[in-house]
């Protein structure tokens, strides 16, 4: 995938993430690691709603979250924290995802994370890292890149406790795909604890045969994706200028 296509991947995950109610006005970040050696990510240009960004607003950053480039926006280089940490750590983490939706804050406020209670919730059950909260992740004085890194482990996912959700991915639309859903697996668990009846929880097998079958899935959401990327086309088409 070249530059430009790997501009426009992202520009439409904001605008997806936007257009999903996803977003946090101007804060969180989606980032994807540019090709080549560089060590160099696309971010968002701190100020700018994600209903905004487009291709070429995107702003090439270095590991530390530093631009590469004059700006007419800053980069906040402090809510790319999480995310260097990541990228330095995972090289299959070519995209990260992180969000502050009040489903996924939700859950994050509760100790037992994800609850098998639909199928969908079923693909991450077990299967998400945990992350407990520190303060604000402005810096990196008290070296929690490290625990980030360690919590995470080999895991897609992760809740940052009394935060929010956290995806990673080979590419942008896997990221996306299990942002998605898990964001949805959060939203079911906040509806179904809200009727305040007893929940059905599947037994243990049933969970890691389910599990199992989400995993032998060779698509990964590419197919959703194209299928999006088709609807930003013909509804917010700007996304790729």
């Amino acid at each position: 995938m070249n530059d430009q296509e790997l501009r426009e991947d992202l520009a439409a995950a904001y605008r997806l993430i936007a257009l999903f109610g996803m977003s946090d006005l101007i804060y969180t970040h989606l980032s994807v690691r540019r090709p080549g050696d560089g060590n160099r990510f696309l971010v968002n240009p701190y100020g700018w709603l994600f209903e905004e960004i487009t291709a070429s607003s995107l702003v090439e950053v270095d590991a530390d979250g530093q631009p590469a480039q004059p700006l007419s926006f800053p980069v906040n280089p402090a809510g790319f924290v999480i995310h260097s940490a990541i990228h330095r750590a995972r090289h299959d983490a070519a995209c990260v995802m992180h969000t502050h939706t009040l489903a996924g804050m939700a859950v994050a406020a509760q100790t037992q994370g994800i609850l098998p209670l639909n199928q969908i919730s079923m693909e991450f059950t077990n299967h998400v890292a945990f992350h407990a909260y520190e303060g604000i992740a402005a810096d990196d004085n008290l070296g929690e890149r490290e625990r980030l890194v360690r919590d995470l482990g080999a895991h897609p996912a992760m809740i940052l406790e009394n935060h929010g959700l956290l995806t990673v991915g080979t590419t942008v639309a896997e990221a996306f795909y299990r942002m998605y859903y898990l964001e949805q697996a959060c939203r079911i668990q906040i509806a179904a604890q809200s009727t305040g009846v007893p929940l059905s929880l599947p037994g243990a097998a049933t969970l890691e045969r389910t599990h199992a079958q989400f995993a032998n899935e060779p698509d990964k959401g590419r197919l959703a994706w194209t299928a999006l990327r088709r609807k930003l086309d013909r509804e917010q088409p700007d996304y790729r200028h």
